[in-house]
């Protein structure tokens, strides 16, 4: 259930209202926006009188919110989020995430990141800790990769964005600016309620045969929790079509735009797997309204240790930057 206040109830007045709400064991998600304040309440919302609270005199509407997911809802929080990433605003213009699939060597890491950089890239993202197919693939020098990754970023002044995916190692990602959550953990749900009591931003990653609802429902488990920076990534889904890894849904943007608030970040790079179809499909998610973009740089595609065949090279990624700009200022 949401409740949308007047335009320009006082504080006093909406406290009272807040303190009165939260006797009758309900919780209370405040959405400040530009003319009204919502608040949204959570819990068994059965016994609350609607008509009663919609006869308060600060009370504007009483709505009551169909969707599972509450705290991401768009009625719970109208205006569009915007996620502070160590000075990058994510969700407030185009951001472009760009960087290897799997960070190899200090060299390859730091050469790299001042590559992206110089092609305006606003953050970092290289893998440390890998969930392969295969056991017998390169699953990345976590740990060490981890300390690589804080090189390049202290060289380069990029945040960095990599995947956690196990709880026990959230004391080694200190100085990771965003938590990254994988296609296959988007339904690990008691990972998803750890990440709602970390402080830092996560990025939820859609699973590989899940809905748009399913995905929502697990960036509710880890708002539920106190923590609200979360963004949504589309990387494809599994279908039928063997001509691409998977297929690349960007009706999602549209779809999520209506249902959500949180921003969506889209990765051409691991659905389609094939770096000359990256640009196009980037091209095609700025034009269609995302709010970033994830792709895959290495220096070196041929020799790379982990999906070499969907990474750009620096040069390719820098005319797509540029032209990634020119598609956001004409659909802006």
């Amino acid at each position: 259930m949401i409740c949308i206040l007047k335009p320009g109830v006082t504080k006093d007045k909406q406290e009272q209202l807040i303190k009165w709400l939260k006797s009758q064991n309900l919780g209370v998600h405040i959405s400040e926006g530009e003319t009204h304040c919502v608040l949204g309440l959570i819990g068994d919302t059965s016994k609350v009188d609607g008509d009663l609270l919609e006869s308060l005199e600060i009370v504007e509407a009483v709505r009551r919110v169909s969707e599972p997911y509450k705290t991401c809802s768009r009625q719970f929080h109208p205006d569009k989020s915007v996620i502070d990433v160590s000075g990058v605003r994510v969700g407030e213009g185009l951001t472009v995430i760009a960087g290897p699939c799997s960070v190899e060597s200090e060299e390859q890491i730091i050469t790299v990141a001042k590559e992206i950089k110089k092609a305006g890239a606003d953050i970092l993202r290289g893998g440390a800790f890998k969930p392969r197919t295969s056991p017998y693939s390169f699953q990345g020098l976590k740990g060490e990769g981890l300390k690589l990754l804080s090189l390049a970023k202290k060289e380069t002044g990029l945040p960095i964005v990599t995947e956690l995916m196990d709880i026990d190692h959230i004391d080694l990602f200190d100085d990771v600016d965003i938590i990254q959550i994988g296609a296959r953990n988007m339904q690990n749900y008691e990972l998803l309620k750890e990440l709602g009591h970390v402080d830092k931003p996560i990025l939820l990653k859609r699973g590989l045969a899940n809905t748009i609802e399913e995905l929502l429902m697990s960036a509710e488990y880890i708002m539920a929790g106190g923590n609200e920076r979360v963004i949504l990534c589309e990387r494809g889904i599994r279908t039928f079509e063997r001509a691409t890894r998977n297929t690349l849904d960007l009706s999602i943007i549209p779809v999520l735009r209506e249902k959500t608030h949180l921003p969506i970040i889209i990765d051409p790079s691991h659905a389609t797997g094939k770096a000359n179809l990256v640009p196009p499909m980037a091209l095609a998610a700025v034009a269609a309204g995302t709010d970033g973009v994830m792709v895959e740089v290495h220096n070196d595609p041929l020799h790379a240790l982990c999906d070499g065949a969907q990474s750009l090279k620096p040069e390719q990624f820098a005319d797509l930057a540029r032209r990634m700009m020119i598609i956001r200022e004409v659909v802006s």
